[in-house]
């Protein structure tokens, strides 16, 4: 399993709108996106985390560059945004 981790700092008072952002995309996600296995919402008193779950690291890499993400997401979420999100991939051991 592969897992795409996107941190938001999102401020408290904004983060039911975000969770309305990500109940919008997720059935969409898990739906079109190749290889795509799982999608979670993870709130912390920090920052906000999506954890996206993927069969292949290529795969998670082309979901950041896919339409869904660059027009869909990432346009709904940039008026939450408190600061630029921090994007990673892992893959589980």
């Amino acid at each position: 399993m592969v897992y795409l981790q996107i941190n938001l700092k999102i401020a408290a008072a904004k983060r039911s709108e975000a969770a309305g952002i990500y109940q919008t995309y997720k059935a969409p996600f898990l739906e079109t996106i190749k290889g795509a296995q799982s999608k979670e919402l993870l709130v912390r008193d920090e920052d906000v985390q999506v954890l996206h779950g993927f069969d292949t690291t290529e795969n998670a890499r082309a979901y950041l560059q896919s339409e869904l993400f660059t027009a869909d997401v990432v346009e709904a979420l940039k008026p939450l945004l408190d600061a630029a999100p921090d994007v990673r991939i892992y893959l589980a051991a």
